[in-house]
């Protein structure tokens, strides 16, 4: 059975770059989405390690919202002045 699941344009269009020539969409997700097994992983770092790593993550994330705020902010900006 087949089933349709909504993404948005943004999502779809990051997957499709990611896409390769060779694969169906499915194959992509697939592929994007898989993770190494929790038990093949465990032990690879130390707690602390784990937590800078988590630090680091959240850090980079935080900076990619603030860009992307920032971004829309100007846009607005630009949209407003015509």
């Amino acid at each position: 059975m087949v089933k349709t699941i909504r993404v948005s344009e943004e999502f779809h269009e990051w997957l499709t770059a990611h896409k390769e020539d060779d694969e169906t969409m499915e194959e992509t997700l697939r592929r994007m989405t898989r993770g190494p097994h929790p038990d093949d992983v465990a032990g690879l770092l130390t707690e602390e390690e784990a937590d800078a790593a988590k630090e680091a993550v959240a850090d980079l994330r935080g900076r990619d919202r603030d860009r992307l705020n920032a971004a829309q902010a100007a846009f607005d900006a630009n949209n407003n002045t015509k």
